[in-house]
């Protein structure tokens, strides 16, 4: 069995979907991309997995003949980024799984494995679907995973929650010290529907999103989910747990409002969170009147920092300390010029607000005070 494909096209397919692949995986023949090759059509389907997550890929290749093979996805990959563009000759034999390539100054030998090894991807039934713009999904993503927990304890925060009803879509992330609400009204399912997506499934998803704005189809059961958009798709399966009563954490009567220059409030903790004690990360903010003091310490070193910014402040003066690395990351996910701390007291949570948002998009950010120490700069 032959084909020929240009090696950039067939690199770049591959490098697209070959975050799918885990180092020392569960199943051996998962270090491998499963082709497929449909002489007809004239193209070949290479899949990507590690059993929770695959990724599929259709290109145009010369094909006379069918057939499939599981081909080493490193030595590959390897190959083809050190071979200038030209056309390769894929020649398989069916029978020892053997591979070779040629090229138009060399020939390749590498060891292939039976493709009726490799696991299929999991069948949809009983599915809903919904239709995202590619750009709303990325944007989505980008706002949230951010936010998603790290703690294998805690399966349920693993993941981004996606809620979809008549009214649009909720995307929500917790770790339990932050939360991120993403809210879209362009997002019409016609029913209400709530799934868990993992982590590296999301980031798999957001790196392959095309630039230019397309259609992407999400189809999804209780156990599964399709995305699907321009010849590719993801398959993953999803996180099978409840997921936080979120709704209650956000409080509702944080009305100490302060409102600021997002970037200045960036750059200062920047630089006061390097004199931070490096175990708690804590800073201390002191609003009084229309002036914030950022100020962080670090006792065992002696180390300590202060630096005032303006505000429009409305309410009480206040003192509250965060985590300056939580606190930074959540700044450096969102966009707006201006934002809006809403505040109650020193032990509540705080509420952080784009002042100006996008068309059909609503974001909240929620953030978990530290215990402040009595030091005070």
């Amino acid at each position: 069995m032959k084909f020929i494909v240009s090696s950039s096209a067939l690199l770049k397919q591959l490098t697209q979907i070959n975050g799918a692949i885990t180092t020392n995986p569960i199943v051996p023949v998962l270090e491998n991309f499963l082709f497929e090759i449909d002489g007809e059509a004239g193209t070949l389907t290479i899949t990507a997995s590690d059993l929770q997550t695959s990724m599929i890929t259709v290109m145009d290749v010369e094909a006379k003949e069918s057939g499939n093979i599981a081909v080493p996805a490193k030595i590959l990959l390897d190959t083809l980024k050190n071979l200038p563009e030209q056309p390769v000759t894929f020649s398989i034999e069916e029978e020892t799984y053997s591979i070779e390539l040629n090229s138009e100054n060399g020939r390749y030998k590498l060891a292939g494995e039976n493709a009726t090894d490799f696991p299929q991807p999991a069948a949809l039934e009983n599915s809903q679907s919904v239709t995202f713009s590619s750009d709303a999904l990325s944007r989505a993503i980008n706002n949230t995973i951010f936010a998603v927990s790290n703690d294998d304890l805690r399966p349920s925060m693993t993941g981004v929650y996606m809620s979809i009803g008549e009214e649009g879509a909720t995307m929500v992330a917790t770790d339990g010290h932050r939360l991120v609400r993403y809210k879209r009204d362009d997002i019409n399912a016609g029913y209400s529907e709530a799934i868990i997506i993992p982590k590296k499934s999301l980031t798999l998803l957001r790196s392959t999103l095309p630039s230019e704005d397309i259609d992407v189809k999400i189809e999804f059961n209780d156990s599964n989910a399709h995305f699907e958009f321009g010849g590719m798709r993801l398959i993953c399966r999803l996180i099978d747990e409840k997921f936080p009563d979120y709704e209650n954490v956000i409080p509702l009567s944080n009305d100490n409002l302060v409102e600021l220059s997002r970037l200045d409030l960036l750059s200062t903790l920047k630089r006061i969170a390097i004199y931070a004690n490096k175990t708690t990360n804590q800073v201390r903010l002191s609003i009084t009147g229309s002036q914030i003091q950022v100020s962080a310490e670090d006792l065992e070193f002696s180390n300590e920092a202060t630096e005032s910014l303006t505000c429009n402040h409305d309410g009480q003066d206040i003192e509250i300390g965060f985590n300056a690395k939580l606190l930074i990351e959540m700044l450096n996910n969102l966009e707006n010029e201006t934002i809006t701390v809403k505040l109650s007291q020193p032990n509540k949570a705080a509420l952080i607000i784009p002042s100006e948002i996008e068309d059909n998009e609503d974001i909240l950010t929620l953030i978990m005070p530290v215990m402040l120490n009595s030091y005070h700069a």
